[in-house]
């Protein structure tokens, strides 16, 4: 089978997460009607076969479709591929299947954005045997599994809702997915994740004199939430936790919370959310025609237009975003956003007339700095 076709594409990503979303297929640039005639054609070769339970619909490999990966690429997909793991033997209740779901569409977007993910292109960070100081190219992505390998001490973080971690540069983002509803959300646990990488940041296995480039004890450490379009960001920019706190809200387990979609345009992000020379150019072209912070104002800004605090909101960090809207409500005055486009109108939504908003044309934003 050709490496770099689409069927053997689709064929990794039901390999990496054990029962693949058909949503994956958009991340393939693959229509549906081609879609269609794929997954035909691989079930008739019999490569993949359609689990369907629960109105939840995914793809298997078949026996075949295993054998055909490991005669390819072993290094890459032994740790998928055997023992009695989710990703070699899927179960069948719903919650374990609807996490390999989500889990092949973190994939997806990640490959999207080639960003490493593979177990044959990054060093076995995790492995407690590891002795020789380890060298990644960020940004790195490692599966909640593969963190695992760490052994006991990954113990207390075994209720986290975490996919998995993305190691950028200067930056390290726990990958959560949340679909379009509220994920469940366990505060104390979350806060085990970021206390446990902070630990290996500033003196464990991501510190100097294990990894190159190393990363340090003042390492931001940002959540990031994937979920079903945009609409969903405003569910969790409005979420209050529900029932005892059991659902996602706006804690303090992180400083940062950042919200993309699972689509082409969570794809760019992902890519400017990886690259601090991507995000520093944006911000220096956005604030260069504005005034600089006023600390009159007493709340939290990066620029001032026509005597209004402006918030850079592209990057959509929740956190930041539901302060901004509590500091002009509070102070009952008016303020600018700048975001991309495509979060322009849920932004509306959740500050109503508080503010102006300008916005970043995507595709030009592309054009001019990822071409």
């Amino acid at each position: 089978m050709d490496t770099t076709s689409s069927a053997y594409q689709l064929l990794e990503l039901i390999a990496l997460s054990g029962e693949c979303s058909p949503d994956v297929l958009q991340h393939l640039h693959i229509s549906p009607s081609y879609g269609e005639k794929l997954i035909t054609r691989l079930k008739s070769e019999n490569y993949i076969k359609t689990h369907y339970k629960d109105q939840l619909r995914g793809y298997r490999l078949t026996s075949a479709g295993k054998k055909l990966l490991l005669s390819l690429h072993p290094e890459r997909f032994s740790f998928y591929l055997s023992g009695n793991c989710d990703t070699n033997r899927p179960r069948s209740d719903y919650p374990r299947r609807l996490r390999l779901h989500q889990a092949s569409m973190v994939y997806a977007m990640l490959l999207a954005a080639d960003i490493t993910t593979f177990r044959d292109k990054k060093p076995r960070l995790f492995q407690p045997d590891v002795r020789e100081p380890c060298s990644i190219s960020p940004p790195v992505f490692y599966h909640s599994r593969e963190i695992k390998e760490l052994g006991a001490e990954t113990v207390k973080i075994n209720n986290s809702r975490c996919i998995g971690i993305l190691f950028a540069a200067k930056c390290i983002y726990p990958v959560f997915y949340t679909g379009d509803s509220l994920i469940k959300w366990e505060y104390r646990t979350e806060l085990k994740v970021k206390a446990l990488l902070s630990y290996h940041a500033s003196q464990g296995i991501l510190s100097a004199g294990h990894l190159k480039p190393s990363y340090h004890q003042d390492t931001p450490i940002r959540a990031l939430l994937i979920g079903k379009g945009m609409d969903t960001s405003l569910k969790l920019l409005t979420s209050t936790g529900g029932f005892q706190k059991s659902y996602f809200y706006l804690d303090t387990s992180f400083e940062h919370f950042h919200y993309i979609p699972d689509s082409r345009e969570g794809t760019v992000m992902l890519k400017l959310l990886c690259s601090p020379k991507l995000m520093n150019a944006l911000r220096d072209l956005l604030l260069s025609d504005l005034k600089p912070p006023c600390s009159d104002y007493g709340l939290e800004h990066d620029a001032v237009s026509d005597d209004l605090p402006v918030l850079l909101a592209f990057d959509f960090d929740m956190l930041k975003i539901s302060r901004f809207h509590t500091a002009l409500s509070l102070h009952g005055i008016h303020g600018n956003l700048i975001c991309f486009d495509f979060q322009k109108e849920i932004l509306k939504l959740y500050f109503q007339k508080t503010v102006t908003i300008t916005t970043i044309d995507l595709e030009k934003f592309e054009r001019r700095f990822l071409s």
